[in-house]
């Protein structure tokens, strides 16, 4: 495959209840391919003290994306919660990057959707970060390798900012968001992942938008299929550099 006309940087934003660790799998693939920037969104990983909310959020992904290197063609990527935590930025800087991957956050938070959400802070406020801890590591354990796991696991879990995070997306979080983002959009979504639901609405808000599902994958799709995961973020990107203006 060609090299693509600029070289690539991402900026890698976790999902809900990890930390930037939940890249590990992606990192020795990326390299040589793309620059990384790693993202800990505030009540996660070196900023587990910081109260979440998407503002700040976006300030954060913001940093990050100001950090890359000045020739590349930075494209932003974010799963689940960092998904929506994406789309906050986006919506306010629509011009800032190159583009952006929204992988696995294609549900509306409302309805049906907003059902989702709240499960998954009632759960984990009823069991309690010492049962969630257990729970996670024997699900994880059982479905991923070792050597594919553990390093994500070695990151630690960030559970106290479950139930405010999902809370600011219901709130906030809409199709609509997409709306005024002229850059590329990748709606990348697990196959048999609930939160793709609302695929369609987030097509008809966004312009710029395409749809790719990866197979055998459900919503953590860079830990079920990571190189298929890799793969399609680096193909979207190369498309980017390939066609993006540079500023």
């Amino acid at each position: 495959m060609d090299a693509p006309a600029r070289p690539l940087h991402l900026v890698l934003v976790h999902g809900s209840r990890l930390g930037s660790s939940q890249w590990a799998p992606q990192l020795p693939l990326l390299a040589g391919r793309a620059t990384v920037g790693l993202v800990d969104l505030p009540g996660h990983g070196a900023r587990a003290d910081e109260p979440f909310t998407l503002a700040r959020c976006a300030e954060v992904i913001g940093e990050a994306v100001a950090s890359a290197p000045a020739s590349a063609c930075t494209v932003v990527v974010g799963h689940s919660l960092g998904g929506y935590a994406v789309m906050t930025f986006a919506s306010e800087n629509p011009d800032v990057a190159a583009g952006f991957v929204l992988a696995d956050c294609s549900a509306t938070p409302t309805g049906l959707g907003a059902a989702v959400y709240r499960g998954v802070a009632a759960l984990t406020d009823r069991l309690g970060p010492e049962r969630m801890t257990r729970v996670n590591d024997r699900v994880l354990r059982r479905l991923y390798p070792p050597e594919r796991i553990e390093p994500v696991i070695a990151g630690g879990y960030y559970f106290a900012p479950t139930p405010a995070a999902w809370a600011e997306v219901m709130t906030h979080c809409r199709p609509s968001m997409l709306t005024g983002v002229r850059r590329p959009v990748l709606l990348l979504n697990g196959r048999f992942d609930q939160f793709r639901v609302g695929t369609r609405a987030f097509l008809r808000a966004a312009p710029t938008a395409r749809v790719e599902v990866l197979p055998r994958a459900g919503h953590l799709t860079n830990l079920d299929q990571p190189e298929a995961f890799t793969d399609a973020v680096l193909a979207f990107a190369r498309e980017v550099a390939d066609s993006a203006p540079v500023t």
